[in-house]
């Protein structure tokens, strides 16, 4: 007996039933640690215990759903976005276009978006090709071409009244790619061509006609401004030569007074000298000159007078006035 003992102490791991206890537990304890499950925080999880959805969304951190009872389906509530594949349109005016879409779409609303809705994004994909091709439908080429931003905010407002109730909300929706018939697009270019001839013919004719504008005000500003030069120029002249003559006026008025003072004060003997250089002065000159002096001219007259009176006919006589032979001197001056 002592030796059955030793024999059971030294090896109980050899007990199949210990055996089995400890499976059951290890597997116990597995699936246990099975149901933990961490979710960040951008993360949502809607569970589903015995395939009735619980109420909410829970998350985000750690979580634990039981094992086989509870199925768990993570969403994702960061903004994202799917493209919708190239579709074939026909405008108003009956021109057909290829057009490629993106969509950039979030998730408001995690429970709706797995139990309103079974594939969100398909429905998404379909509703955007039907809802591009009638908004396409009802504008006109040129329109398209040129208003991408109001053909995106139509798409946006119809997807967005239509998803709201999956819980999705579409934040914007972008055109990237539009492709014209190739014979619409060679008569858009031309039509570019032909409008940027015309910008630039426009343009250079502006430029001259406000080069000829401004060559003309300037021309004219110059001409007013000589004119004005000129002007102030003849009138300080004017003034000048009024200033000098009135100048020149006041100096010879000055002069006469200042030699009528003088010669009221100068006897005869002064004047007789002043007589005599001047006819100094004047015989100083290389010209042949004939002086006769006022005394010979007196002496003269009145030889005249006496011989003029004793005539033969007394009555044929008449009198004769004394006439004074004027004393022609050139000016000394």
């Amino acid at each position: 007996m002592l030796i059955n003992a030793l024999q059971f102490q030294t090896s109980p791991f050899e007990n199949p039933i210990i055996i089995a206890i400890m499976i059951v537990m290890i597997l116990t304890l597995l699936i246990l640690v099975s149901g933990l499950r961490v979710y960040r925080e951008y993360e949502r999880a809607v569970i589903f215990r015995l395939g009735r959805a619980l109420p909410g969304a829970k998350g985000p951190g750690l979580l634990y759903i039981i094992p086989i009872i509870d199925r768990a389906t993570k969403v994702d509530l960061r903004e994202n976005y799917f493209d919708v594949p190239r579709q074939k349109c026909i405008t108003k005016d009956n021109s057909p276009l290829e057009i490629d879409v993106l969509i950039y779409h979030r998730v408001m609303d995690a429970y709706d978006s797995i139990v309103k809705v079974a594939d969100w994004k398909g429905a998404a994909v379909g509703l955007s090709q039907t809802t591009l091709r009638s908004v396409v439908g009802d504008i006109n080429l040129d329109e398209v071409l040129a208003e991408r931003e109001r053909i995106n905010n139509i798409l946006r407002d119809k997807l967005d009244e239509v998803t709201n109730r999956w819980g999705m909300k579409v934040t914007s929706v972008e055109i990237r790619e539009i492709l014209p018939p190739s014979q619409v697009l060679e008569a858009m270019i031309k039509q570019m061509e032909a409008e940027r001839m015309r910008r630039a013919t426009v343009t250079e004719a502006d430029g001259t006609r406000v080069a000829s504008i401004k060559t003309a005000e300037g021309t004219k500003k110059s001409i007013i401004v000589k004119a004005e030069a000129t002007k102030k120029a003849l009138i300080l002249r004017a003034e000048a030569k009024r200033q000098a003559s009135i100048l020149k006026a006041e100096g010879y008025s000055k002069a006469l007074d200042t030699i009528y003072n003088v010669a009221k004060s100068i006897d005869s003997k002064t004047l007789g000298i002043q007589y005599l250089e001047t006819l100094r002065n004047m015989a100083s000159g290389s010209s042949r000159k004939y002086v006769i002096p006022t005394e010979l001219l007196n002496i003269t007259g009145q030889v005249g007078k006496i011989f003029g009176g004793t005539s033969s006919n007394p009555g044929d006589e008449k009198p004769r006035k004394n006439k004074t032979p004027e004393k022609k001197l050139e000016n000394p001056i």
